[in-house]
């Protein structure tokens, strides 16, 4: 039976952590950085490419990249070039040389090792906290509250009963970290299970409640399901935008086996002012390089 089947099982007494860990068991997806022994390596580029990213997106491009650098040593090894291409069309491509220079910062301070620590962890380059959060927990079984806007959204529903979550907040771990199991392994097991309810139940907008494991606790609902207070959610859009030019700049490099002049980008976009402007941009992020006679490549 489907846990999201409206046919879901009878209100439990269990406290909520543990309905979701075990609603979790039955509805989750199977996903392969979930999969058991799946080492803080391979979680850590999980979460780097899963940031803003479709899971479906992700997956081939992660199995693809653990096979070429199935270790911070083999990654801290590879050019920008190479990464660069390497991550194709995952979008926001500073992730790729920032998870490279991770790579290197673990090898040069921790033998080549992904330590378990936040702290540790949230000093390598582009790791914030949720992701020092998510490897300690997910990659080295450590109990950590772990809070994205899926988990957020949960607890604004069912704790506080809001329809949507506030702004970021200092109160969003313990918030998290008190509706855990008390068991340690159950705990690990509760961080990825109310993110996924939130990913597919809890869901922005037009959230399944039908189907919801916690709905009978949830504040939100109890309360009549009020309208969100806050502005009505824009939804980003994407063509026309500079992420798009940046995206064809970068396409037309990733495909030149050598440094390539100005005229080449011409046909990637029209307005030659907006593909300046993020030409120069790409530059300043350290996407490509000017060579000394003017033409322009991914780094080496």
């Amino acid at each position: 039976m489907s846990a999201l089947s409206d046919d879901t099982p009878p209100a439990s007494s269990d406290p909520v952590g543990e309905v979701i860990v075990d609603w979790y068991s039955r509805a989750a997806r199977d996903l392969p950085w979930r999969a058991p022994r799946t080492g803080p390596w391979a979680v850590l580029v999980s979460e780097v490419m899963l940031q803003q990213t479709p899971v479906a997106r992700v997956e081939p491009v992660w199995r693809a990249w653990l096979e070429r650098w199935p270790t911070p040593a083999a990654l801290a090894a590879a050019s920008p070039a190479e990464v660069i291409r390497a991550w194709g069309k995952l979008g926001y491509p500073r992730r790729a040389l920032r998870l490279r220079e991770a790579a290197v910062a673990l090898v040069e301070r921790h033998g080549g090792v992904v330590p378990a620590g936040v702290a540790q962890l949230e000093a390598l380059p582009g790791v914030g906290t949720y992701t020092a959060r998510a490897v300690s927990c997910f990659g080295h079984g450590r109990r950590q509250p772990v809070v994205d806007t899926n988990v957020r959204r949960v607890v604004a529903r069912l704790v506080h009963g809001r329809a949507e979550a506030a702004p970021a907040r200092a109160a969003d771990l313990p918030d998290v970290a008190a509706l855990a199991p008390e068991d340690d392994a159950r705990a690990v097991r509760f961080s990825v299970a109310v993110m996924e309810l939130g990913a597919l139940v809890c869901v922005a907008g037009t959230p399944r409640c039908g189907v919801c494991p916690v709905r009978d606790r949830c504040a939100w609902r109890l309360s009549g399901s009020p309208a969100s207070e806050g502005p009505p959610r824009r939804v980003q859009k994407f063509a026309g935008t500079d992420r798009q030019v940046r995206g064809r700049l970068l396409d037309v490099l990733r495909a030149a086996h050598e440094p390539v002049e100005a005229d080449a980008l011409v046909p990637a976009w029209d307005d030659a002012v907006q593909r300046s402007r993020c030409l120069d941009s790409l530059l300043v992020d350290g996407l490509v390089v000017q060579t000394g006679d003017g033409r322009f490549s991914l780094p080496s």
